[in-house]
């Protein structure tokens, strides 16, 4: 879906926000540029070397190059085999969004408003979900009855987002992706917390 249908749509309004580092081609004489500050990526005076591919494409970005998203190029990657590795990555993952988002809000400025609205979505998002989900549990804790608005909600959301990249995508598969939302809500969600209370 990131691929597919939110890099595309970033797109379309000027700029894609996060190049993802094995479907990303850069023009060389771009990167050269950029190379000595890309290599000493700095967080708060600290080295960093999470999230390479966002931090290349905000540089990218505020030295005035454009992202441009095509959705006929085919790429490989490489991707995690169980649950560890997968978390590790979306912990890398989840500090990079924090970290870079920070780091490229000037870029906002001059670009169109549905970027700075992706952003802000990319951002709040996970806080909204946290916030709903505990919203839910302290109902059922405080009144012992079940959630279900809240339960619904966010199940028709989700339906809702899959069913439109379904439908683009012309593939039922990406139907299945709503499965993802238990994943977020029991794994990600702490992920996301812990990367933020650690983000240094």
């Amino acid at each position: 879906l990131a691929c597919n249908e939110e890099r595309a749509a970033q797109g379309r309004f000027g700029a894609v926000m996060c190049c993802c580092g094995p479907c990303a081609m850069y023009r060389r004489s771009a990167f050269v540029l950029l190379l000595d500050q890309y290599e000493t990526q700095l967080y708060r005076g600290k080295p960093s070397d999470f999230g390479e591919d966002r931090h290349l494409t905000i540089l990218m970005l505020s030295a005035g190059f454009r992202t441009e998203y095509v959705p006929s190029a085919i790429a490989a990657t490489v991707v995690p085999d169980g649950l560890a590795a997968y978390l590790r990555q979306q912990l890398r993952w989840a500090r990079s969004t924090f970290r870079d988002t920070m780091l490229g809000l000037h870029l906002l400025r001059g670009m169109n408003w549905y970027l700075t609205l992706d952003v802000v979505g990319q951002n709040a998002g996970p806080l909204l979900l946290a916030l709903s989900v505990l919203a839910g549990l302290a109902q059922f804790a405080l009144t012992g009855s079940v959630p279900w608005w809240t339960i619904g909600t966010i199940g028709s959301l989700t339906l809702i987002r899959c069913g439109v990249a379904a439908y683009r995508a012309k593939q039922l598969r990406f139907l299945g992706f709503s499965l993802h939302t238990l994943v977020n809500v029991f794994l990600l969600l702490p992920v996301k917390a812990y990367a933020l209370c650690t983000l240094s």
